[in-house]
């Protein structure tokens, strides 16, 4: 049975694209190679815009020859130089990891100590080797074999071991953001974060609304970036508004400085909020959530 509504949880995309697992089966037409391609770039890549110059042109056509499985095309190309540099040489080490666990295996570390031990690999056998670790894995061959591309799993199509688990697949799935960085606002930074190391489940909460800050908006820890209130004063005939910001950063001293910004919260009457809404947009910030203020 479906948790919830998959709109309201964020990961409406999942829901529909785990219906059906796409698997090769001998005498596929090369249409149907082709989208199992396109498939496994989506999948490995975390939905990533891939460029035909990027695309892996020999492994491609060794697939279609029938000279390798799904399985080690998708070991191909995360092997590749462009995974590796989006992925790996780009990302915080731990980012790397549970970003590799919802790509190759479709689901969330289950502990901090699973996440330890391919910080381990990494350090003491390798890249490739960490990467070998997921696909030779008897957990990846029980649930997709050589040939069917991982999709995501866990928080649907099977029981997680722990609630933890459980919580930690919303923080890697929700969100329909373009790619597994572009549009996240956890970046290149972990998403789990501290509560990978304390072992802690992570609230699943709705989008941010009056009573939750909600997914779609990380509360900066930083005190330069605690809530700021424009609304005192507010016209009889207008509301004060609560205006979540994502992103902020200061553009008029970017060039001159690498000071930034995170996340911010402002409180702005009605009759402010256009003049708000621009000076938010100059400073290359972007707005999560607009709620009355009670």
């Amino acid at each position: 049975m479906p948790f919830g509504p998959a709109s309201l949880l964020g990961v409406e995309r999942f829901s529909e694209e785990s219906e059906a697992p796409l698997e090769l089966i001998p005498g596929d037409e090369d249409a149907t190679k082709e989208q199992i391609i396109r498939a496994v770039y989506k999948q490995v890549l975390g939905n990533a815009y891939v460029m035909d110059s990027e695309r892996q042109i020999v492994e491609e056509s060794q697939f279609k020859l029938g000279e390798i499985s799904v399985r080690e095309l998708v070991g191909r190309i995360a092997k590749s130089d462009l995974y590796r540099s989006r992925f790996f040489d780009n990302c915080a080490r731990y980012r790397y990891i549970e970003l590799a666990f919802r790509h190759l295996l479709g689901r969330a570390p289950a502990d901090y100590a699973e996440m330890r031990e391919h910080a381990d690999r990494l350090d003491s056998q390798g890249y490739e080797a960490d990467i070998d670790s997921f696909l030779n894995s008897e957990e990846y061959q029980n649930n997709f074999g050589e040939w069917t591309v991982p999709y995501q799993r866990g928080w649907k199509t099977e029981s997680c071991a722990t609630l933890q688990e459980f919580t930690w697949s919303f923080q890697l799935l929700r969100g329909n953001s373009s790619s597994s960085l572009k549009g996240d606002l956890a970046g290149n930074s972990s998403k789990l974060g501290g509560s990978a190391y304390l072992n802690r489940a992570i609230p699943v909460v709705p989008p941010s609304s009056q009573e939750t800050a909600g997914w779609s908006f990380r509360p900066s820890p930083n005190l330069q970036d605690a809530p700021t209130r424009l609304g005192v004063g507010a016209s009889d005939q207008g509301l004060t508004y609560r205006v979540e910001v994502t992103a902020y950063k200061a553009n008029n001293v970017r060039r001159i400085s690498r000071y930034t910004r995170g996340n911010r919260v402002f409180y702005v009457p009605f009759d402010k909020l256009s003049e708000q809404f621009k000076r938010i947009h100059n400073e290359g910030g972007k707005i999560a959530s607009i709620t009355p203020v009670t």
